[in-house]
């Protein structure tokens, strides 16, 4: 094959487009929101005013901030103890040959299809204290004192929005680790099983160190995912009752958008990107020393 000098710049020709894209909708809004923070700013006026660290020093002593900050942190915990493991048992069942598989992956993977909009409808629907789902099914299996007000206890709110949105996560890291239990060799598996590899042995020694690149995504994407929740908050409670179950998007959007904050809603956005580029970059890197020490 006879190759030119000029054949390196053909790959970069068709990353072009994408690359500009990702510039101009990813790159450059970061940067601005970064400087955005430094003003004041209402959103509206042309002209803003630089602050400096100003915003940083008022949100550091902002108490909503740091109900908002706890409250993303409980949904990490949440996101990332619940919807992984269940996603994992689920795929394992799956990938086993049992009747009615496409079945009842097609109605598990049902809440993947619904934006989170419409399942903070459904949600509120099931919470509903006097005639919802929830309740209604404690009262008639004898439960009736475990029926709460879900949305309207400040002690309870945010654990009832996390398990609406665990519900729509577990499908999809369930994809995840079918799709990783499709690369895994049979003979892998045979091999153990002959060798007098029992269930667990298997699982341990052989599939869990196979799926450890759909770990590593599953876990990813659910930092991510737990750190910028808003949808879902918004629809269901609007971050109440007395910002209970405020979360720092759903408090950043409140600023920015109701209160003509640009600037200090910004300062919110800048904290909550650190926050989780921090989470993932710290995890990443674990990552990668032991599969380097491996």
């Amino acid at each position: 094959m006879i190759t030119t000098r000029r054949e390196w710049w053909v790959p970069w020709t068709f990353l072009a487009l994408p690359l500009a894209m990702f510039a101009v909708w990813v790159i450059y809004p970061i940067f601005q929101t970064f400087a955005f923070s430094l003003t004041s700013w209402d959103g509206i006026s042309p002209q803003a005013r630089f602050e400096g660290l100003d915003n940083f020093v008022l949100l550091f002593q902002d108490r909503i901030f740091w109900i908002s900050l706890a409250n993303n942190l409980r949904w990490l915990v949440f996101f990332v103890l619940i919807p992984i493991p269940l996603g994992l048992a689920i795929a394992l069942l799956f990938n086993a040959s049992l009747p009615g598989n496409k079945l009842y992956k097609m109605l598990l993977f049902l809440p993947m299809t619904l934006s989170f909009v419409v399942i903070g409808q459904v949600w509120n629907w099931i919470y509903e204290p006097d005639h919802g789902a929830l309740n209604a099914f404690l009262y008639a299996v004898g439960l009736g004192q475990w029926a709460r007000a879900w949305l309207s206890d400040p002690r309870i709110v945010t654990y009832s929005l996390i398990m609406a949105a665990v519900w729509r996560q577990i499908p999809y890291i369930m994809i995840l680790f079918l799709a990783g239990l499709k690369t895994i060799p049979p003979e892998l598996v045979e091999a153990a099983w002959v060798d007098g590899a029992g269930p667990i042995q298997r699982f341990r020694y052989v599939i869990l160190p196979c799926l450890r690149p759909a770990l590593v995504i599953a876990v990813t994407v659910s930092v991510i995912d737990a750190l910028r929740s808003f949808d879902i908050v918004y629809t269901m409670t609007g971050g109440g009752p007395h910002y209970s179950s405020s979360v720092l998007a759903n408090h950043m959007y409140i600023e920015s958008f109701h209160n003509y904050r640009m600037g200090y809603g910004s300062a919110i956005a800048v904290i909550q990107f650190l926050i989780t580029f921090g989470f993932i970059l710290v995890y990443l890197r674990k990552v990668l020393q032991e599969e380097i020490e491996h």
